[in-house]
């Protein structure tokens, strides 16, 4: 996914002069051709995120449209309250990439593991909050936050991810993404976000063709009328995330679904299942796999249930 964003935002800022990257203390093969093609729009600020993401609002104040990368918890939960006060009060128009979302840097513990992030940035006003599904879609919304004027975050995984889509769908704000549709009409669908897309993608394709998969790479904000059209057609749902249970995807499209049924545009909700991180830290190191299975990041039991 890393690549993906790297190569759009190349392609952005060839295009447009106003984009500018910082990133703290990254680098190493991925962010090179940009600083290598735009010197004069490259600053790495070092570990020092609190300063990056005040530094990019000062920037954006200056007509930049500038990006902030830097590993998972490090330009997020590092850097919330400049993200509050600095960015979203004063709705610059600041990107923040965090790459390593989940358990992607699981070797390095707890303090890499980036599982709480989605909860608190969508509480932010007028965040959009995004986690794209594969590298396509990374190439997709690398180029919508490039043109949405306004704050925005990115969560990416870190590499090796399988390509779902053929091309980069077309997205709008708030858009679901259909990756598996069965021609028959199924009557269950998981509903998932950022790279669980792919984990879901393969349990699916090898032990349950006959379930729908849509990506959301969307948390903030999803898409009413798209979501209220899914939620009518199935009867059983899964939402699938590499996050806290407490405030993260899951919660948002609850949130949604039951604002729909409130205002008449839902008749009735499917039978959902929240499949995400239990609201417990985990003090082990080790893959992105095992922690996620250590974790109950699985859809062999909701599918089970489903006979």
């Amino acid at each position: 996914m890393r690549n993906s964003f790297i190569t759009t935002l190349m392609a952005q800022a060839a295009r447009d002069e106003r984009i500018f990257l910082l990133c703290g203390d990254l680098g190493y093969s991925v962010l090179e051709p940009f600083a290598e093609a735009y010197p004069e729009r490259f600053l790495n600020v070092g570990i020092a995120e609190q300063n990056m993401v005040g530094l990019a609002t000062g920037l954006s104040m200056e007509g930049y449209t500038v990006f902030c990368y830097s590993i998972g918890n490090f330009p997020t939960l590092r850097a919330m309250e400049q993200i509050r006060y600095d960015v979203a009060y004063h709705e610059a128009n600041v990107k923040i990439i965090a790459v390593g979302g989940g358990y992607a840097y699981g070797p390095l513990s707890t303090s890499h593991h980036t599982t709480e992030e989605l909860g608190m940035l969508r509480t932010i006003p007028g965040m959009v909050v995004t986690a794209p599904g594969d590298p396509a879609e990374v190439d997709a919304m690398t180029a919508f936050i490039a043109q949405h004027r306004g704050p925005c975050y990115m969560r990416l995984n870190k590499a090796g991810e399988a390509r779902l889509h053929a091309q980069p769908p077309a997205l709008k704000l708030g858009d679901i993404v259909p990756v598996r549709v069965a021609a028959g009409g199924a009557s269950a669908a998981v509903f998932a976000t950022g790279d669980m897309v792919g984990y879901a993608a393969r349990y699916l394709a090898q032990h349950a063709p006959h379930i729908d998969l849509y990506s959301f790479p969307f948390v903030n904000p999803i898409d009413r009328a798209q979501l209220a059209a899914l939620a009518a057609r199935y009867r059983h749902v899964a939402t699938l995330e590499e996050h806290q249970a407490n405030g993260g995807f899951g919660s948002a499209v609850l949130e949604r679904l039951h604002d729909l049924l409130s205002d008449g545009e839902l008749a009735a909700l499917p039978a959902i299942r929240r499949i995400a991180i239990p609201n417990a830290f985990i003090s082990s190191a080790g893959s992105q796999d095992f922690l996620r299975e250590k974790m109950g990041l699985q859809l062999n039991g909701w599918h089970a249930s489903l006979s």
